[in-house]
């Protein structure tokens, strides 16, 4: 995956700590707390799998139980 150059902003952590919710904590020190519910995907994982993410060139995320990959661009348009 290549990093998109116009996105100066990256991803740094996924919580999922926040019951239904998933917060996403980015570089610049903002944080977007999303509904699990806009990610259908991510929401049918365990909570085990939920704790397996993995972060990629900073602009993507994925688990090691999914084969999807989700992007920073996807969370900031759902807000």
């Amino acid at each position: 995956m290549c990093k998109n150059t116009e996105i100066k902003v990256g991803i740094r952590k996924l919580d999922f700590t926040h019951r239904g919710k998933m917060l996403v904590c980015l570089n610049d020190g903002r944080q977007v707390l999303v509904p699990l519910s806009l990610f259908p995907d991510i929401k049918e994982l365990s909570v085990k799998d939920r704790s397996n993410w993995i972060i990629l060139d900073e602009q993507f995320f994925t688990f090691s139980r999914l084969s999807k990959v989700f992007s920073i661009e996807e969370v900031m348009r759902i807000n």
